[in-house]
């Protein structure tokens, strides 16, 4: 094997041939046009050479012994990255057959002896740079795809450790390097070796603590600032023997080296420095927000190595993304931190709150039971014995005071131990100091040393009390007695006077129930009375008045016998203008609507008490009704207004109680009659709906003000000025509809607009 190498920047060539003259000339053409020259007398030495050197270009003899450049192609390509190697064959054959076996083998392209120097300098050239376009391509996709990966790790995981260590083993393939380090420096400007990808042929130093002498002085400020260093070979690159020696004791015989700085500023650019082996170097923008975190390095341990730029700035860009996140764990950390302390104080409040709750449960059960009672001795007990249970005090008891008296009766207590005191009565002037306080409604809290007023043969106590009062005044006191070392904290203050408060309400509220349940008896005893002076005098009237009707008939019959009544033909031709006909006929409409009232009356006094009967039967309307309505036909017309009925062919059967039907729509008619103008419509509708049956009695030009519909069914209503027929009724028909329907089941409603008032009756079918 014979290697020749040049200064400048060139394609590695390899040749396989086995004429040594051959060789020659293609080699010398070779370094003619710059090319770095390798070369190999058969296919296996070629092999070995190519796994060796991993040239850039091939160029192959087809026909070779021991292993022709056929299979010489075909294995190569099956070497790690051999598909990536341009493979040029050289041959003398020119066949179709040979054309075919060399592409099959995997050849690029070939040429034919005896070589034509343009040609092969031409088809070099283009595999050359189409290779060259193509493993950039492939570097940028690399490099995307790993940038990717590690954004993809950093949104995804906060494990720093596992992101950085993944990272480092795909870069250190990538980048086809013998080890790749993430160093963090300490204060003093050693650091250790935090992560390492390194190839098991050489020394690993994970964990390990790095001083370099010559970094605090010469390599800080420039780090800091962006200096990215690329270092070919560290013997021959000028560096300072401080630096050469310890990176020699590392194995590294070139490395890259790139700052990982945080609170890096936005929007700034990279500017380039030369370096120490001469290449251009980006660098950042000087800014005073930088830290210097620590180094991401690549180091090459084999052989000195010329790092590329797009590696230069592969490596950057990922330093980037590693500062981010270092940062973003640092921050996932603090938040942590920030968690625990969280948690330790929300730890107390919950405590804190948990008292608070089981407190406000336990007045929410007070509350509950003190007002789902009005039974006032029940509301004090419920209260001493939950705050006795759950304050867990020694003694707790309620007292109601007699402020005329002076006087403070013990009504309720619980205690486990204590002597009892129920029914007790304390002489208010006998604890002046206490009792003041209690009645201007303050709280006080004190140790009993000597004897208090409530338990004065128990010993020593702390107690706490809390008078029940509302703006009325005070009603009584709660008080707390626990162990004389006990302190009574707000909260439990606090609970105490809320408590006192809702008693203070239940105890009125109890008290205002009975004064109203005495006033409701009182009442009923009035309405009883009221009922049956109504029904007494009802019955009374109706005989007398029954009389009356009677002569008054009578007395009709002897007018039409008497013969002066009629001697007057005037009078003959008009008796109604006669004064004794007037009278006679005022006499009977009054007696009429006596009668009327009383019957109206009693009828009401029956619906009231439950005592009319019903007497339900089948009710085919459509044949019904008109019965019901034929004498309003004589009545209409009479005052010029239309009658008019709507009933469908096809209802169902109503199940109801024909008589008092038959009232509803008499009193709804003779109420339409009597309000509608002449020659306006009275229309009398039947309709069914669902379970329901709908009668709808309206009349139009007549139209009820809105402030007088909510008035229409009180007892002796009229609406005042709406009766152009001066009828005049005693004020109970509507009173009287509505009780009728609501006893059969059913509800009236009243819509009056647009000079149109309409009266709906819905009743259940069945």
């Amino acid at each position: 094997m014979n290697i020749t190498c040049h200064e400048s920047d060139s394609s590695l060539v390899l040749i396989v041939d086995d004429d040594r003259f051959t060789r020659m000339q293609l080699r010398g053409m070779m370094e003619q046009e710059g090319y770095t020259v390798v070369e190999a007398s058969d296919g296996e030495e070629g092999l070995a050479v190519y796994m060796s050197l991993h040239p850039d270009i091939v160029l192959l003899d087809a026909l070779m012994p021991i292993m022709d450049g056929f299979t010489c192609c075909s294995q190569l390509r099956s070497l790690p990255q051999g598909d990536r190697t341009p493979v040029l064959i050289i041959t003398s054959l020119d066949d179709r057959e040979s054309v075919n076996q060399a592409f099959e083998a995997g050849a690029t392209d070939y040429v034919t002896k005896p070589v034509h120097w343009a040609v092969l300098r031409q088809r070099m050239r283009r595999l050359l740079q189409a290779s060259r376009a193509t493993e950039e391509l492939r570097q940028q996709n690399q490099q995307q795809r790993l940038m990717g990966a590690m954004l993809e790790r950093i949104r995804q995981s906060l494990n720093l450790e596992e992101i950085l260590s993944t990272t480092a083993n795909e870069v250190r393939q990538f980048l086809q390097t013998d080890r790749v380090i993430i160093y963090r420096f300490n204060p003093d400007w050693s650091g250790i070796v935090e992560v390492e990808s390194v190839d098991e042929r050489w020394t690993a130093i994970l964990g390990q603590t790095i001083l370099d002498p010559c970094f605090a002085s010469s390599y800080v400020e420039p780090y800091k600032h962006g200096r990215i260093r690329a270092t070919e070979d560290i013997h021959n690159a000028g560096l300072k023997q401080c630096y050469i020696d310890l990176v020699s004791q590392l194995q590294v015989k070139a490395n890259l080296v790139v700052p990982i700085l945080q609170n890096r500023a936005e929007g700034q650019e990279l500017k380039t420095e030369e370096g120490e082996s001469g290449s251009s170097q980006p660098l950042p923008l000087s800014t005073d927000n930088t830290e210097l975190w620590g180094l991401l390095i690549a180091h090459h341990c084999s052989q000195p190595r010329q790092w590329q730029a797009w590696e230069i700035d592969f490596l950057s860009a990922l330093a980037t993304q590693v500062a981010i996140a270092i940062q973003q764990s640092e921050l996932y950390q603090q938040v942590q931190r920030l968690n625990t302390n969280l948690e330790h104080q929300v730890q107390e409040r919950t405590s804190q709150l948990q008292q608070a709750l089981k407190f406000e449960a336990m007045l929410k059960r007070i509350t509950d039971k003190v007002r789902d009672s009005l039974d006032e001795s029940h509301i004090l007990q419920t209260a001493v014995q939950e705050l006795a249970q759950v304050l867990a005090v020694k003694y707790c008891d309620t007292a109601l005071y007699d402020i005329n008296g002076a006087t403070s009766t013990v009504c309720y207590e619980y205690t486990l131990s204590m002597p009892s005191s129920e029914g007790s009565e304390i002489q208010m002037a006998s604890n002046p100091a206490i009792y003041s306080q209690l009645l201007q409604g303050k709280y006080l809290q004190f140790c009993k040393l000597g004897p208090n007023p409530i338990q004065p043969n128990s010993g020593q106590f702390s107690v706490l009390a809390c008078p029940i009062f509302d703006n009325q005044g005070v009603l009584g006191d709660l008080w707390l007695l626990n162990d004389r070392e006990y302190i009574f904290n707000d909260l439990e203050i606090r609970l105490l006077q809320q408590v006192a408060n809702q008693c203070a309400i239940a105890i009125r509220q109890a008290r205002l129930y009975q004064a109203s349940l005495t006033q409701v008896e009182e009442l009923e005893k009035l309405n009883q009375l009221k009922d049956d002076f109504l029904s007494t005098v009802s019955h009374e009237l109706r005989t007398p008045v029954s009389n009356m009707k009677m002569a008054i008939q009578m007395l009709e019959v002897l007018m039409e016998k008497k013969d002066d009544w009629c001697e007057n033909h005037i009078i003959n031709q008009n008796p109604e203008n006669h004064p004794a006909y007037r009278y006679f006929t005022l006499l009977n409409d009054e007696c009429d609507r006596e009668m009327n009232l009383i019957n109206d009356l009693l009828h009401l006094q029956q619906l009231n008490a439950g005592a009319h009967p019903l007497e339900k039967t089948t009710i085919r309307l459509q044949d019904w009704i008109p019965h019901i309505i034929e004498p309003f036909e004589q009545r209409t017309q009479k005052y010029k207004q239309i009658l008019q009925v709507d009933i469908p062919e096809e209802l169902p059967i109503l199940v109801s109680d024909p008589f008092s039907l038959a009232r509803i729509l008499t009193e709804l008619l003779t109420n339409a009659c009597k309000y509608t103008p002449p020659e306006e419509k009275i229309t009398i509708a039947v309709r069914a709906k669902s379970e329901i049956l709908q009668i709808c009695v309206t009349n139009s030009g007549i139209e009820i003000p809105t402030n007088e519909i909510s008035r229409i069914f009180d007892k002796f209503y009229r609406i005042p000025s709406h009766d152009p027929w001066k009828h005049g009724g005693t004020g109970l028909g509507l009173a009287l509809v509505q009780k009728m329907v609501a006893y059969l089941g059913g509800v009236i409603k009243v819509q009056s607009t647009s000079e149109n008032t309409c009266f709906l009756v819905e009743l259940p079918i069945a």
